[in-house]
């Protein structure tokens, strides 16, 4: 500590009248010590690897069973000056642009735009890959879940949230919370790794604040050794995260639409409730409130629940997402997860598409409306043609009888 005296200044992290020199009456493995975050690298790194093999080997059999199929993509005709300017400029050209294609290609403005859109959906992820991520979100939260409910179900600050605080920050650290919370930092390190290359959804850089702000807070409140609240708070978020990430896997699959609309319901539920009502009236109310019986307020204290207010401002956004989601399903329209599930890149609804959910399939939708037009007109020639030779055989009929 002597070498980071501003850093480590006892006013930072402990409040009026505590020292470190008190933290330390506890023995090395009873206490946080901040070095012990180092594990987390390599942890993420291995959750990196262990990711990689679980969508490998162990998320593909799994869609089969659900049957996950990935959608027919039409690829674009090759076009070296589209690619190029989808590449380099935009990938949804404006109208002004698409009239300079039009004459720079020799296309059609129809055929211009066809492109592009077919371009865009050979960049869409697959419904493997998506499920694939589902999948392990969901096999890690459940673990987690378990693993820290099995930790904590006994521990009277689970019953009592003034137990928190009692004896703070004098408080020895379980062996078991201990890798409930490097397991949890690991985790949300190798998504931070894995960022870049994962798909990217409409909440994209509110993924990133929260990855930032949860590891933030893992680690501040593990030094300061608030890790009695902190255990809560993991539990409390992975409880609804088990919920979405099964309704998504489902969602991917065939013939479970009523499964998957079912996990919906009941995560909107459980979301709404643990996140606007028991993280606010529970968890923060205990870091703001019930603390202050203990100790009175110092920059740690300002700092944990500066973070605590940033987690739940991404609660309420996500909260409005989902109150519309359910909107749309009880008007009957939920077609897509308007948290995580849509990508950035899911664009327009084109206006020749006829409606169709898939924009994959666009033109073959086009092209068996071509038909069915096709074979209505000639159906109706035919019946055209076939009425005009009987009225025209009933007339020489009748010419005849007068004839005789």
């Amino acid at each position: 500590m002597d070498r980071l005296p501003d850093f480590w200044r006892e006013d930072y992290w402990l409040p009026p009248g505590v020292t470190w020199r008190d933290v330390e009456q506890l023995p090395d493995s009873d206490r946080p010590l901040p070095q012990d975050l180092l594990i987390a690298l390599p942890l993420a790194l291995g959750f990196v690897v262990l990711r990689y093999v679980f969508e490998r080997f162990v998320a593909p059999p799994i869609g089969r069973c659900l049957g996950v199929k990935n959608r027919i993509q039409v690829a674009a005709v090759p076009s070296p000056k589209l690619e190029s300017f989808y590449t380099q400029r935009s990938r949804q050209p404006t109208q002004s642009e698409i009239v300079s294609l039009m004459l720079l290609c020799g296309k059609t403005q129809r055929q211009v735009e066809t492109w592009f859109r077919l371009r865009r959906n050979q960049d869409r992820p697959c419904q493997t890959k998506k499920f694939g991520e589902a999948a392990w979100r969901f096999f890690f939260y459940l673990t987690a879940f378990m693993a820290g409910l099995a930790c904590l179900i006994d521990r009277p600050w689970f019953w009592d949230r003034r137990e928190c605080w009692r004896q703070y920050p004098v408080q020895p650290m379980e062996k078991a919370h201990y890798w409930y919370y490097m397991l949890e930092l690991g985790f949300y390190g190798s998504l931070l790794l894995r960022i870049s290359v994962d798909i990217k959804r409409k909440d994209f850089k509110e993924q990133v604040i929260h990855h930032l702000a949860t590891i933030f807070l893992l680690s501040f409140s593990y030094c300061a050794n608030y890790i009695r609240i902190g255990t809560l708070v993991m539990l409390l978020h992975d409880s609804s995260d088990i919920l979405l990430e099964s309704a998504k896997m489902f969602n991917y699959g065939t013939g479970w639409r009523k499964m998957c609309d079912t996990l919906f319901v009941v995560f909107a539920v459980v979301f709404l409730v643990t996140r606007l009502v028991i993280f606010p009236s529970k968890i923060i109310h205990t870091t703001l409130v019930l603390s202050m019986e203990v100790f009175e307020p110092f920059a740690g204290y300002y700092f944990f629940n500066v973070l605590l207010m940033v987690l739940q401002a991404l609660h309420i956004f996500w909260a409005g997402l989902i109150i519309r989601m359910v909107y749309k399903f009880l008007k009957g329209k939920l077609e897509k997860d308007e948290r995580s599930d849509e990508e950035s890149e899911v664009e327009e609804e084109e206006d020749d598409k006829g409606g169709d959910e898939n924009t994959d399939q666009g033109d073959y939708c086009w092209e068996r409306s071509k038909d069915t037009l096709n074979s209505k007109l000639s159906m109706l020639t035919n019946s055209c043609v076939l009425n005009n030779l009987t009225n025209h055989r009933a007339s020489a009929a009748d010419r005849m009888r007068k004839a005789q």
